[in-house]
């Protein structure tokens, strides 16, 4: 857990380029040695003891994000141009009791320069984002028992499947409660929540009826510094009103997985597969996906470049009018899953994305990605990340999707702010050619993120 604000330089839009981005993993108490400090402002922050020998203590920070998107030709031109900002504002107090935790992040969001309706991820005005008691426990030597219960922003592994939406303005927050079981070289986490309906109103945030997540993770380390191990999961899920290309019903789905993921050198690989079981309308379900990536940083190279390619292959429906559903559903994946311009979802997906990042300065970052896009199944359509169907399929034999390229810039000014700004265009294929308008969509997008 970090004990300074160490300045990470990166390009990646869905991570935060310093601390984390649920917060509540943050671990501040080594701070209470005096010689482990280093001077920096924001440490009187990260502890506040508030008893003589600091078992009750206080960590509190925030976030400050201002983002401005600007998108030409959506959904190929099907839609409106847009331009907005996105504000939020989340301050957080974390309060420790011995064994005990309190955790409350209010969020205060809007959007500004656009008057289309607002989405949930938009805004929702001012509300609880996370708000939840933690209690800890010893069960055996070295092995440890964490539960929790409330709202929280949630993320497993390389979050495929559950994540935290951090790249949007409004973050994923789920209701409910989880509990995890550690030692030095295991963790196993069991959970059940639902999701955090988002309204655009003041304190209007619900626990969502129509959605619910369960299940276990499970993670075996092969190092001793948790840099490389394999993951192993199972992940219930539930939607009343599930919206595919062959038809809207109720689905239950079953997702068995593993990971196996690593980072040893100059040489870092994240890869991962699922096979998903269930009923959607019901009907059976069987779908699968598998997707990985893998990266080398050369780290004696002037300028270390970061080179990776990144890769999935997720089902489609082969045919629309069988019962049988064989259309992937990622559950609650990444915010901005293929970049800061991500127009489709990870369904009925083949999809290639090389990448190169530079830094031209110890402070400044330069990123370089390509992607290519086919869809898996000709007999299904294609869908944005919400899950809602952008394209059907029904009308069109053509595989190729289109292809897109995204420059970034990034540039850690200080340990708490960082700067970007990013140009992205999807060039639309042969399948969006056929199915509707096929025009280039191309966005604009600046940030400014203050966190500590």
């Amino acid at each position: 857990m970090p004990v300074a604000a160490e300045a990470q330089v990166s390009t990646d839009l869905e991570r935060a380029p310093t601390l984390t981005n649920e917060r509540y993993s943050e671990n501040w108490s080594k701070l209470a040695d005096p010689a482990i400090r280093t001077g920096r402002w924001t440490e009187p922050f990260k502890y506040i003891p508030l008893n003589d020998d600091g078992s009750i203590y206080l960590t509190t920070g925030l976030e400050a994000r201002s983002r401005y998107e600007g998108y030409q030709n959506v959904n190929w031109g099907s839609a409106p141009d847009d331009h907005f900002i996105w504000h939020r504002f989340m301050p957080y107090a974390d309060l420790h009791i011995g064994r005990v935790r309190f955790f409350a992040q209010p969020i205060l969001s809007t959007i500004t320069g656009t008057d289309r309706p607002k989405r949930p991820v938009d805004t929702t005005g001012a509300d609880l984002l996370q708000g939840f008691a933690e209690i800890e426990v010893d069960v055996a030597e070295h092995t440890s028992l964490r539960m929790s219960a409330g709202r929280k922003l949630v993320y497993l592994g390389g979050g495929r499947f559950l994540d935290t939406r951090y790249g949007t303005n409004i973050p994923q927050a789920f209701d409910g409660f989880d509990a995890t079981l550690s030692s030095e070289t295991w963790q196993v986490t069991a959970l059940y929540f639902r999701p955090v309906d988002n309204l655009p109103g003041d304190f209007d945030d619900r626990t969502s009826r129509q959605k619910a997540i369960w299940g276990a993770y499970a993670t075996q380390w092969l190092s001793q510094n948790r840099s490389t191990g394999v993951d192993v999961f199972y992940l219930g899920f539930r939607d009343s009103n599930a919206i595919f290309d062959q038809g809207a019903g109720e689905a239950t789905i079953h997702t068995f997985g593993s990971r196996i993921f690593g980072n040893k050198g100059p040489w870092y690989w994240n890869v991962e597969g699922a096979l998903q079981l269930g009923t959607f309308s019901g009907h059976r379900v069987a779908a699968w996906g598998v997707g990985g990536q893998i990266g080398y940083l050369f780290l004696e190279t002037p300028l270390r470049p970061d080179i990776s390619l990144t890769a999935d292959v997720i089902s489609g429906d082969d045919d629309p009018n069988d019962p049988t559903l064989g259309t992937f559903n990622p559950l609650f994946p990444r915010g901005k899953y293929f970049g800061a311009l991500s127009p489709i979802g990870p369904r009925n997906l083949i999809h290639i994305r090389p990448a190169i990042t530079v830094q031209p300065y110890k402070d400044v970052a330069v990123s370089l990605v390509g992607a290519a896009y086919w869809r898996q199944s000709l007999n299904d359509g294609i869908y944005g990340l919400p899950g809602n169907l952008v394209r059907s399929g029904q009308s069109s034999d053509a595989r190729f999707i289109g292809g897109q390229l995204e420059l970034t810039i990034a540039w850690q000014a200080t340990p708490e702010l960082n700067l970007s700004v990013s140009a992205s265009a999807f060039e639309p294929g042969a399948f969006i050619e056929e199915t509707g308008p096929a025009k280039t969509i191309t966005m604009l997008g600046a940030m400014a993120t203050f966190r500590f």
